[in-house]
């Protein structure tokens, strides 16, 4: 085991619009959290007029993950800025599909 501490890597709101946000956190940890294979604990979430449209995140236990609206499916972790990347595409799908939401 390592002397690391968990490092904070983004904390971040970004606004979409006066109805929309979405709050990224990812943190590199001194080892995986159970049900993960990679060194990092991440949380991002897409929020629509208070109710949490899009996440992707990894909880002790459930490994990599995203839940759109109520589905949740897996998602495979390569790195943080392709976990990044394929969050914002979703974003930008979800507010295709839902133009007039």
């Amino acid at each position: 085991m390592s002397n690391m501490k968990a490092v904070q890597l983004v904390s971040t709101r970004i606004s979409y619009s006066e109805v929309a946000f979405a709050e990224l956190v990812l943190w590199r940890l001194p080892q995986a959290v159970e049900g993960s294979a990679h060194g990092f604990k991440y949380r991002l979430a897409y929020v629509v007029r208070g109710e949490c449209v899009l996440r992707y995140d990894n909880e002790v236990g459930k490994g990599d993950h995203r839940h759109v609206g109520r589905i949740e499916s897996a998602y495979t972790f390569t790195t943080p800025e392709k976990l990044i990347a394929d969050f914002q595409r979703d974003i930008e799908r979800w507010n295709d599909e839902n133009r007039d939401a």
